[in-house]
């Protein structure tokens, strides 16, 4: 069918909203509870009435619309989150390393969306599933800003003969993730004659769930950029110019520049550091547009005189019957390090402990990272089948007598291990314990990143 204008597409789609894909199906693809994408054939065959294809241009292509069919879920607060991210067209190494932002597949595919979000539910089938709002994206201006940038980043990889090394983290907004029924999905790649998986052009999950909650939930975001600084910068750069005059000051000299008072420990420090230094207090930080859009995480590090971290960083507590049946590519230590940029908020201390028990903090400034692929191939996924093969086999679990305490040592990965992460306890007390998979009791465990490698990662670029 053809429509003549937005507005009778946007009066069609409108019709969807409250149905079910019970409701919509004509053709019986419903009832393949297992088959991927069939949802949004489903709109596009039944309700809709055009046929599935994979064209490159967009679906109602007399409009240049694409349209896309996405999950939204209600979590245990009560706030809404996307699903997963937005996959949209396959990336062609060959062709968009000849093209520019405005001619490019993603641009010509892309530019307009029609978004129809559905509620998932956990143990519904998806027939029952109902889709709850339909949707007409335009990217904003400081958006589109951010992801012709994302965009230059990966097809400024490609360039370098690099694509087998793109990862989803390197950018804040438009991400190059993996699309392929398996690891074996290569292409060629021009600049190099090493195969790079194939991937496709996706909306970070952060970016829809922050997209969810201001069309469906009506949040309101504060920004900390605009169009005409994005003209010119990156966003870390921007970021980083936001801090810049607070560097080597100590904590009670920036709590006078910027009217707050921080108190490095307490629980919402880096709520009130971070807010209080870019102006917009009492502003969570995860109601700041960039920081939701971008899954950018926070971190403290503190610095001792040589330069390496007090502590080591924690993560995720285990949950080791999850861990040891999970697959690589479904695990959440894999997902984390590839789709997250972390922001360290670092400080430093000019003195030792010993030379000054009441030694200042000073602030050192801020390092915007993710994990580079090579890491996560090279270290991360080693790790995660090493202590994957240890719950298997069944962790040792070695109790010895120390001053009239007994204590339980373990063979998990050490720190120092691999020189970038290892596994340790990170429990209130020796009765805070969580079950192995043989029913045996061990002290809850938590992943942690090596205060070593923080301070390399510091380091780089500075």
């Amino acid at each position: 069918m053809i429509y003549k204008s937005r507005s009778d597409l946007m009066l069609k789609a409108a019709e969807a909203e409250g149905m079910t894909f019970g409701d919509i199906d004509k053709s019986g693809r419903i009832l393949n509870e297992r088959a991927k994408g069939h949802l949004g054939q489903i709109v596009e065959e039944s309700f809709f009435e055009y046929k599935v294809n994979s064209k490159s241009e967009a679906d109602f292509a007399e409009l240049g619309i694409e349209l896309k069919v996405t999950p939204v879920r209600t979590n245990k607060n009560g706030t809404l989150s996307s699903k997963e991210r937005l996959v949209l067209n396959i990336i062609n190494y060959m062709d968009e390393v000849d093209k520019e932002f405005e001619t490019s597949s993603f641009w010509r595919k892309n530019k307009e969306l029609l978004i129809m979000f559905y509620e998932w539910l956990p143990k519904v089938k998806r027939a029952d599933y109902k889709i709850i709002k339909s949707y007409l994206h335009e990217f904003e201006e400081s958006d589109l800003k951010i992801i012709k940038k994302d965009w230059e980043v990966i097809v400024g990889k490609i360039k370098e003969g690099l694509a087998h090394q793109l990862s989803e983290a390197d950018t804040n907004y438009l991400a190059a993730c993996t699309k392929g029924a398996n690891k074996a999905s290569k292409r060629e790649q021009p600049c190099s004659e090493e195969l790079a998986m194939q991937r496709a052009y996706s909306l970070k999950q952060s970016y829809m769930t922050a997209l969810a909650r201001k069309i469906i939930s009506k949040q309101t975001l504060q920004t900390i950029t605009n169009g005409k600084e994005l003209e010119n910068f990156t966003f870390e750069e921007i970021l980083v110019s936001k801090f810049e005059k607070y560097e080597g000051k100590s904590l009670e000299e920036i709590s006078r520049m910027a009217g707050i008072v921080p108190r490095i420990g307490s629980k919402n420090f880096l709520q009130v550091f971070i807010s209080g230094l870019l102006g917009i207090k009492g502003t969570k930080l995860d109601d700041i547009d960039e920081f939701a859009k971008a899954n950018i995480q926070f971190k403290t590090v503190r610095l001792e005189p040589n330069g390496i971290p007090k502590e080591n960083m924690s993560f995720k507590n285990i949950n080791f019957t999850e861990w040891m049946n999970e697959e690589w590519e479904d695990s959440w230590l894999e997902n984390y390090f590839s789709s997250t940029k972390l922001l360290f908020v670092v400080f430093e201390y000019k003195e030792t402990e010993k030379e000054n028990p009441e030694r200042e903090l000073f602030f050192k400034g801020i390092k915007l990272w993710n994990m580079p692929l090579t890491t996560i191939e090279g270290k991360l996924k080693p790790f995660f089948y090493e202590l994957q093969n240890l719950i298997k086999e069944g962790i040792e679990l070695r109790p010895t007598v120390q001053k009239k305490r007994t204590i339980v040592n373990n063979n998990l990965p050490k720190a120092k291990a691999n020189g970038i992460c290892h596994i340790r306890p990170k429990a209130r007390d020796g009765s805070d314990k969580v079950a192995l998979p043989d029913g045996r009791m061990i002290s809850k465990q938590s992943f942690w990143l090596d205060k070593e490698y923080i301070s390399v990662i510091i380091q780089e670029n500075n």
